[in-house]
């Protein structure tokens, strides 16, 4: 073989491998009940992703900042036992059935009252319920530059209607992290499946992310009773500390004189993203000004959970061993309404069968300078 004709050979398989990520499989351990747990690292030209099956997990997540150094920017444990023993935080999962509140955990569908467990503070059903998606083992299919997770939840799983079977995929595309989520039942349910990791654009336990600055471009917001659970009204943002429609500092009102902000502890809310439901749409950017990472999250959603870590106390420590403090990262979670299907008017979480539902989420990495 000429050496030309080496370079070309060698020429044409790099360039393959830049258009098409690698994905490499392996165990990552086994759960109480003797479950074999996999990961999946994804890996593209810019970015690199771990996915478990356990939970379905965004396990780390390697974004270059404006000098290209990389650093891990997804909180989360370092061993599958950490992620089983905590029942709180959902580090990086899928949660559902039904992501977010219900109030009292009930609802009804078709004339009948359905109830699902009360694991929030005992009042609301939260995240799915006592053993939601989060805490099972999906199962992992290689895919073109990513990973399908797929799990199967059997009719009256958790007091919920129907057999639901939902496809997750995660796939990098150079400096974007796409999630692709289709849902299909056997007979009327509800559901809404969100992604909840926590995003610190400085690293995973690199302080707070109190000066970062948040773009949510939003007309209106959901408030929330003392329990968290919308009021039902959607409430201007124009002249609140929730008007992040022009860049804002996370840290500017956070700590407002606001009844809403006293509730959640911080910014814990549903904003109403503008456009119709099903249509891509921004959801929100969030700009680190000491690594210059920008993470911009786009979306077929109609809403997106903004939280501030309120709930992080410094108890957990994560995988590079640091402290997770207060507002030590931060959730924007795609989704339809919290407590939806008591909100009539409120986009429908409905699902019939033979009518499957398709939502993408999208999170792009760029970077801007000093």
């Amino acid at each position: 073989m000429t050496k030309t004709l080496a370079k070309v050979i060698l020429l044409t398989m790099t360039t393959g491998m830049a258009a098409h990520g690698a994905v490499t499989k392996a165990a990552f351990g086994t759960t109480p009940d003797g479950k074999t747990v996999d990961i999946y690292t994804l890996k593209s030209d810019v970015l690199e992703a771990r996915i478990m099956t356990y939970g379905a997990r965004i396990v780390s997540l390697d974004v270059p900042d404006r000098d290209g150094k990389k650093a891990d920017i997804v909180l989360g444990h370092s061993s599958l036992a950490g992620y089983v023993a905590d029942k709180k935080t959902y580090f990086g999962a899928i949660v559902g059935r039904y992501g977010n509140r219900i109030a009292h955990g009930s609802f009804k569908l078709d004339g009948k009252t359905y109830q699902t467990p009360k694991n929030d503070h005992d009042i609301n059903m939260l995240h799915g319920g006592t053993v939601g998606f989060d805490q099972l083992v999906w199962t992992g299919r290689e895919i073109p530059d990513g990973v399908e997770m797929t799990l199967v939840s059997k009719d009256g799983d958790q007091g919920f209607p129907g057999t639901l079977t939902a496809h997750v995929r995660y796939t990098l595309h150079h400096n974007a992290l796409r999630i692709d989520y289709s849902m299909s039942t056997d007979k009327d349910t509800v559901v809404n499946l969100t992604n909840h990791s926590y995003f610190n654009l400085s690293g995973e336990g690199n302080g707070t992310i109190l000066h970062d600055v948040v773009t949510i471009p939003a007309d209106k917001y959901t408030p929330v009773d003392a329990g968290l659970i919308p009021t039902g009204e959607l409430a201007p943002v124009d002249g609140t500390p929730f008007d992040f429609r022009k860049p804002t500092e996370i840290g500017a009102h956070i700590h407002d004189n606001n009844e809403q902000l006293k509730l959640a502890g911080g910014y814990d809310f549903n904003w109403v993203l503008r456009g119709p439901n099903g249509e891509t749409k921004t959801a929100a950017r969030v700009y680190d000004p000491e690594t210059g990472r920008v993470l911009t999250v786009t979306t077929t959603e109609p809403g997106v959970q903004f939280y501030t870590g309120n709930f992080l106390d410094g108890t957990i420590h994560g995988k590079s061993g640091q402290p997770y403090v207060k507002n030590g990262a931060l959730c924007l979670e795609t989704q339809h309404f919290p407590d939806s299907p008591n909100h009539p008017t409120f986009p429908s979480t409905e699902l019939k069968p033979g009518a499957p539902r398709h939502s993408t989420t999208t999170f792009t990495f760029t970077t801007h300078a000093k």
